[in-house]
């Protein structure tokens, strides 16, 4: 039952919102076999200037290591 939470910065249109959760939920059914229904993805947008309070820090410095993508840029460069 994968839930899938993407959280960016404003300025995406509800299509390309809608388009992203269909892509990811195609990559999870065809990746690890779960079915549509098994599915959910949620959206946050977050603030530029609450990047690094509300996602950098807890989400991306705190679990450094869990992470299978990181991120290329340096948080005080934001």
């Amino acid at each position: 039952m994968p839930h899938v939470i993407v959280k960016m910065w404003p300025g995406k249109s509800e299509q390309q919102k809608q388009q992203l959760s269909d892509e990811i939920s195609r990559a999870v059914t065809r990746t690890l076999g779960y079915g549509k229904a098994s599915i959910s993805v949620g959206i946050e947008v977050v603030q530029p200037s609450a990047w690094i309070r509300d996602v950098y820090d807890p989400d991306i410095r705190d679990k450094w290591d869990e992470l299978y993508q990181k991120p290329g840029y340096d948080p005080s460069d934001l």
